[in-house]
């Protein structure tokens, strides 16, 4: 698998170095948890422990 996708823009983006998820049901993962996304946004701002942060830039994959 190339380590590219193109997103709904056409724009060729490289997964983030580094970046492991176990989401399998978000856009910007592939197979080998590797994440595809521009960017990322983890919060929210007030989370004391690891177990209360979340990534915002979560978008579930369309229903096949």
């Amino acid at each position: 698998m190339s380590t590219e996708y193109s997103d709904k823009k056409t724009k060729k983006i490289e997964y983030i170095p580094g970046i492991e998820c176990d989401v399998t049901n978000c856009v910007y993962n592939d197979e080998k948890r590797n994440c595809y996304a521009e960017k990322i946004k983890v919060g929210p701002m007030h989370a004391s422990s690891k177990h209360e942060t979340l990534c915002a830039t979560f978008e579930q994959k369309p229903e096949s």
